[in-house]
């Protein structure tokens, strides 16, 4: 659960930073005259803008490509080289990339260098999503359930952090600071926290692990020198080492059926969060525009613990019906946007919990039910290799997100 959390932190607190980001780099431009210290204000407003949706010039959308399309490119291609890799190194370099990315975003003069922060963000969540849900294949399955607890806590924790010591009155700067002890507590859970048993590589590789293997069974054949034929000739049969590609290629094509809805659902509930929560601002509230927004983020991310934590009480197999739900819940949403029919805020913090528990759900159900129904030797590569499922749908809500949301500032 702790490895869980700690995975999904960074780029959860990304997007919760989202249209802080993009806010302080305009903040920045308007007074580049002026604006020698550091100590930026991200709470300025958008005065200049005539859109009655209070829009930034850049859509939060424009973080969210830059918080997926790294770990999208991972999930699509590491699975077939990966194993190449040990898990010791992998965790390592997740560590190393999310406290860069803390570090980069906090200290950034320019939108790029923000965006450049976002993306080691990216890359330590998508590695670490691909190898830890790899290595629940070496634990009992009940791993899994503390997975998706740790994934959703990340989410909630993140996303209030954020929101709360921001609302302190804080500096999005000092916040992100202050992020920075969650990639040591990853580096000291994995390393010193996590009992692994002994079939887990930590520092060789696969193949190096597969060859050991095999040399101990030939000694063992060796010292057991009776004349008469070993009964397991007819393991001899059975494929032994790392999947082929052709095998891999056959896996994928199986997964299919779990990918898909996942992708659907992720890709309207991404469509929600980036192309239409910053358009669902209230005037005259308790709170700003910004404020609104983290608490949306945050909502969305209790939803999402409460349904991930949900697998003991609740399996749902046809995850289908989850994505039509998610469907019908960002037309309204978006119906909701160009309209402007919802009355107050409370509702719509109502419809973005509901969106929570639905993509929350998905997820931890869809790779339940790829462990428990893909063959022992497919396991490992299936959890990893379904991962993309839920990057594609994000990846195409952001594409989506940015016209919708320039059409919506231009009216």
């Amino acid at each position: 659960m702790l490895l869980g959390l700690c995975n999904n932190f960074a780029y959860v607190v990304m997007l919760s930073a989202a249209h802080d980001i993009l806010e302080k780099q305009e903040s920045r431009n308007e007074t580049a005259s002026t604006s020698a210290s550091l100590h930026v204000d991200f709470q300025v407003g958008n005065s200049s803008n005539s859109s009655i949706y209070d829009c930034n010039p850049v859509s939060t959308a424009a973080v969210l490509l830059a918080d997926i399309l790294p770990t999208l490119f991972i999930k699509l291609f590491a699975p077939f080289v990966i194993h190449k890799m040990p898990y010791g190194v992998r965790v390592l370099f997740c560590a190393i990339m999310a406290a860069t990315s803390f570090l980069l975003v906090s200290f950034s003069s320019a939108v790029w260098m923000s965006i450049l922060g976002v993306i080691f963000a990216s890359i330590s969540s998508g590695l670490g999503e691909l190898s830890f849900l790899s290595l629940t294949v070496f634990f009992s399955r009940s791993v899994l359930e503390g997975w998706g607890s740790g994934t959703g806590a990340a989410g909630l924790i993140g996303a209030f952090l954020y929101s709360g010591l921001i609302q302190a009155g804080l500096s999005p700067r000092i916040t992100l600071l202050i992020m920075l002890v969650v990639p040591i507590i990853m580096f000291i859970s994995y390393f010193f926290l996590l009992v692994c048993p002994p079939s887990l590589p930590q520092w060789r590789t696969k193949e190096t692990e597969y060859a050991a293997l095999v040399s101990e069974d030939r000694q063992q054949l060796l010292d057991s020198s009776d004349d008469e034929e070993p009964e397991s000739s007819t393991t001899e049969d059975q494929p032994t080492g790392p999947l082929s590609f052709r095998e891999r290629l056959s896996v994928i094509r199986g997964l299919w059926r779990f990918v898909l809805p996942l992708g659907v659902v992720y890709l309207t509930e991404y469509f929600i969060n980036q192309g239409l929560m910053e358009l669902l601002f209230f005037h005259n509230i308790f709170l700003t525009h910004a404020a609104q927004y983290r608490w949306y983020q945050t909502l969305y991310q209790l939803g999402v613990l409460l349904s991930r934590s949900s697998l003991r009480w609740l399996k749902i197999r046809k995850v289908w019906i989850l994505s039509v739900l998610q469907f019908l819940n960002a037309v309204f949403l978006l119906l909701a946007v160009r309209y402007l029919f919802l009355p107050t805020v409370w509702l719509v913090f109502a419809f973005i919990l509901y969106e929570g528990l639905l993509g929350g759900a998905a997820y931890v159900n869809t790779f339940h039910f790829i462990s428990k129904e893909t063959e022992d030797r497919h396991r490992e590569f299936s959890m990893a290799a379904a991962s993309v499922g839920d990057s594609l749908g994000i990846t195409v809500a952001g594409l989506i997100s940015l016209p919708v949301h320039t059409y919506f500032c231009s009216l």
